[in-house]
């Protein structure tokens, strides 16, 4: 299964596709540095992959390519984060160093590859395509202590708090709760299913509490949302949900899985208004056959804007459907939303703003008190 992840957000940052050349280190003589001893077991091989990464810069999205692999042998590793630097502790063991020259460590801004020379041939210790965040290649040093090889790598942010070297599903539930201060999900897409079993895995991940808003229409109504359609009309349906996000807007920390469809709100552009009261993901099954169609696809959604799910903050393409595989896209929806907040660290205080000012359908460009959304007035948004 492959996925797309897209983002945007009305503040623009640059991006771009990035494969650089890898940066080869020489050794540093060794600095007095203490460290917190944090070990980390072997760890298995993990595979991931995402393209057609999208962020809306005036209207134009640019694309980025992210494919992402973690590997070990059975290394065991200690990490720790000061506020400008990492330290990264690796247990040679049984390797048989002979000297410094036989240790390679490479890297560029979001990868890093550690490989020692034994019996003429090299050996990875570690090797990632995909750091928690960025870091100053150039400014990396590494050195020998005793039976370890110690590697201090310079953040490209001195404030952003790394819980771990490598993006991972526990280094992402782990800081990406710390990133949105509250601020709840909502999943939208046309799949139910897929947006309940998504919302289960981010609300387990990040501690928060998850809601199915179908649950709570059935529940409501008495009866499934499909007879309630054959009754009533999917408008009827709608406008029911809608009151249930609105009620559910001045919650925090929670994620919400949405009625899928257009019978549910989010089909709709104009019943956005509390949706927009937290971080939107747009779980979308691609038709494409093959990555480079996708990526046309996702650009095309972004762009054009044809579709109600094309206001949400993260949209998140899946070449596919597997239950299985529900925590893998968990996953590249965090990767989205940490990136996302990132380029703009405001965006989970304009959230709150935005529903204190009352959800008013003003998102992204918050107006002053007062306001009214049915004149349609052009007062100027609060900066």
């Amino acid at each position: 299964m492959a996925a797309t992840i897209c983002f945007f957000s009305a503040n623009p940052i640059r991006t771009s596709e990035f494969w650089p050349p890898n940066a080869s280190l020489s050794p540093k003589s060794k600095p007095n540095l203490s460290v917190i001893n944090t070990p980390f077991l072997s760890i298995p091989r993990f595979s991931s992959t995402c393209f057609g990464l999208f962020k809306k810069l005036n209207s134009i999205p640019i694309l980025c390519k992210s494919i992402s692999t973690i590997s070990t042998s059975t290394t065991h590793y200690e990490f720790l984060d000061d506020p400008t630097e990492l330290e990264l502790r690796l247990e040679l063991g049984d390797h048989d160093i002979q000297s410094p020259r036989d240790i390679f460590v490479d890297v560029d801004e979001s990868s890093l590859a550690i490989r020692v020379r034994q019996s003429g041939s090299l050996k990875n210790l570690m090797e990632t395509t995909c750091l928690y965040a960025k870091i100053k290649p150039a400014e990396t040093i590494w050195y020998m202590d005793d039976d370890q090889l110690v590697v201090n790598l310079k953040k490209q942010d001195p404030d952003l708090k790394w819980p771990d070297i490598i993006e991972s599903w526990e280094s992402l539930a782990v800081g990406v709760m710390q990133l949105l201060k509250g601020t709840s999900i909502y999943l939208v897409g046309d799949s139910s299913e897929i947006n309940e079993k998504i919302a289960r895995e981010l609300a387990i991940g990040l501690g928060y509490t998850p809601l199915n808003t179908k649950e709570l229409l059935e529940t409501y109504a008495k009866q499934t949302i499909d007879s309630w359609v054959i009754a009533e009309g999917s408008d009827s349906v709608a406008t029911a949900e809608s009151a249930i996000l609105e009620s559910l807007s001045s919650h925090v920390r929670a994620v919400v899985a949405t009625l899928g469809g257009q019978h549910g709100a989010a089909g709709r552009a104009d019943k956005w208004r509390h949706l927009y009261a937290g971080f939107t993901v747009w779980l979308s099954r691609s038709e494409a056959t093959d990555e480079d169609s996708a990526k046309e696809e996702a650009k095309r959604n972004i762009q054009y804007g044809n579709q109600a799910y094309s206001n949400a903050d993260v949209v998140v393409k899946l070449g596919g459907w597997d239950p299985n595989y529900a925590k893998s896209v968990a996953q590249a929806s965090l990767s989205a939303l940490k990136q996302l907040i990132l380029s703009d660290k405001k965006l989970p205080g304009k959230k709150s703003l935005y529903i204190r000012m009352g959800c008013r359908g003003d998102w992204p460009n918050i107006k002053p008190p007062g306001w009214d959304p049915s004149t349609g007035g052009d007062a100027s948004p609060i900066s």
